[in-house]
């Protein structure tokens, strides 16, 4: 049996998705300009079986332009400091290639958690090998690279408009700490309240308190550990 998946932008609530046919898209960290772009994603994966192993990891080819922050042995080993709790029922999680164009037309998020008919899977998205982050044709204002505050401030003008330019070292701890913790986030919380439609800003700020919990947690055991 297998999982298909349609699904496109909710014009008002823009960071979740829905398909009322297969399953559905519940959460996902968003980059900053996806706004009314139709979003249209067709997931084909196979519920897994009695005896294996979870989660299951599946891995794509990024292209050349492209390249994964996370591998897997360092999403293994952050899940091995969380409760396993926190990620149990997790069976898939995609590290999944996009095409160009869709990033540069800004239909791609960082990372989406996907549930239904068996499956509850995280998927990851890739970072352009450039390391710069497209903010727009016009400056930024402080509340649009809030979320990035923390791991880098580094704006780059150009030609072509806006970017935030990362260091590896700061990408690794953002994908760590607020696009898979926030993604955990939303597994938990389907647990939790199995996702009502009448909550679904309740759980977004879920997955935001989880991730900054955890954050909170990752660097006192870091400091720990010096």
């Amino acid at each position: 049996m297998h999982l298909r998946i349609e699904c496109k932008v909710d014009r008002k609530r823009t960071a979740w998705k829905k398909s009322r046919k297969f399953g559905d898209v519940k959460g996902g960290r968003m980059r900053p300009k996806i706004t009314d772009n139709i979003f249209r994603r067709l997931h084909s994966v196979q519920r897994p079986g009695a005896h294996d192993s979870l989660p299951i990891y599946m891995v794509d080819n990024p292209s050349r332009d492209f390249f994964f922050p996370l591998n897997v042995d360092d999403i293994k080993r952050e899940l091995a400091h969380l409760p396993k709790r926190d990620w149990k029922g997790i069976t898939h999680i995609w590290l999944r290639r996009v095409r160009k164009r869709d990033y540069e037309a800004q239909e791609v998020p960082f990372a989406e958690f996907i549930c239904g008919s068996g499956v509850q899977m995280i998927v990851l998205y890739p970072w352009p090998r450039d390391m710069l982050l497209y903010l727009g044709k016009s400056q930024p204002k402080p509340q649009q690279i809030k979320l990035y505050a923390k791991y880098t401030q580094s704006i780059v003008a150009t030609n072509r408009g806006y970017f935030l330019e990362w260091t590896l070292p700061a990408l690794k701890e953002f994908y760590v700490e607020v696009v898979l913790y926030h993604e955990i986030g939303h597994n938990l919380d389907w647990y939790r309240r199995h996702w009502s439609d009448a909550s679904t800003r309740s759980t977004e700020e879920f997955a935001d308190q989880y991730a900054y919990a955890r954050t909170s947690m990752r660097s006192i055991r870091y400091k720990g550990s010096d």
